[in-house]
């Protein structure tokens, strides 16, 4: 299984729809779980977090329903993928699919998931990538990414969130962080 982080950011850069047709035709016929960033709507969150001074537990909620819009618009463009609500729902899944997941801030609440800005779907990725075992992460950014860095280079640079390589520590899947061009 390969999870697959897409940024929010591609909408604004206006390549999301070629990614999901890169994704659609390089892994035909394998099981892969696409994470959407919360794009616009998370941005939106900030803005009014910081305008109206609400607390980051009802901020983290507002991110997750940020991701959960993202991962319609995604359904919406590519109605052969299927929306998964929960991790069980694509673990009970065959034959292979291409999933979208929308996060359940119960399933996360659960889990233990802190409220935060440090942790965005970058890091609920890289949970749910070894939640479900999977052999391999891939973010995908609109940012430009110098692959000789590190993990925690980009996190210094603000290129992956600062809690991502906590959750990726003793990681057993491949961790790729690629352009939207290199996809």
């Amino acid at each position: 299984m390969i999870v697959i982080k897409l940024g929010g950011s591609l909408v604004a850069a206006n390549t999301l729809l070629h990614c999901l047709n890169r994704i659609e035709q390089q892994y035909q016929g394998r099981a892969v779980v696409i994470v959407t960033g919360g794009g616009v709507f998370a941005d939106q969150v900030r803005v009014l977090q910081q305008q109206w001074g609400f607390d980051d537990d009802s901020a983290h909620a507002m991110a997750i329903l940020a991701m959960q819009q993202m991962a319609w618009l995604v359904q919406g463009l590519k109605t052969d993928f299927v929306l998964a609500h929960s991790v069980s729902a694509i673990q009970q899944s065959s034959p292979p699919k291409i999933f979208i997941w929308s996060p359940d801030i119960n399933e996360l609440n659960h889990a233990g998931i802190p409220a935060t800005w440090d942790i965005t779907s970058d890091s609920l990725a890289a949970w749910l990538a070894k939640t479900l075992l999977a052999d391999e992460l891939i973010l995908i950014k609109s940012a430009a990414i110098d692959e000789s860095l590190s993990l925690v280079q980009l996190a210094e640079r603000g290129i992956i969130d600062n809690a991502f390589c906590e959750y990726v520590t003793n990681a057993t899947f491949d961790i790729r962080v690629l352009n939207q061009q290199n996809l």
